[in-house]
């Protein structure tokens, strides 16, 4: 192995084993990154942006999601203030999620990043 690519491995082991901080970064966009990069978290306003979906739905279009995963993410994404959630009135009961005004400007935010991916 020549000594850049001993060096290269070298500091990427460092940074690996590096500790992780002891508090969490007061930066808004290291917190929302962090929110976004849970697999399903942007996965599910990408689907939703096309408009409301029902639970059954959602679990069509994320294949490999377990209930139990796609239950807490639709919680937590409704925490965020991202999402509503919407009770039918029929039988059977139907639960329909939608974008919020907020879950719709940050999806603006997600389709200027794929037009950035798509060009680079």
């Amino acid at each position: 192995m020549d000594t850049t690519r001993l060096l290269t491995h070298e500091i990427a082991n460092a940074v690996l084993d590096a500790p992780a901080p002891l508090h969490a970064s007061e930066c808004p966009v290291e917190k929302w990154l962090a929110f976004l990069g849970h697999r399903w978290n942007a996965l599910i306003l990408w689907h939703l942006k096309a408009g409301p979906l029902r639970y059954g739905q959602l679990t069509e279009l994320l294949v490999g999601v377990t209930p139990k995963v796609l239950a807490e993410r639709l919680s937590a994404l409704e925490d965020a203030g991202l999402v509503s959630r919407r009770l039918g009135l029929g039988f059977p009961r139907t639960t329909t999620y939608a974008l919020t005004g907020r879950g719709v400007s940050l999806v603006t935010i997600l389709d200027a990043l794929e037009l950035w991916a798509k060009g680079n």
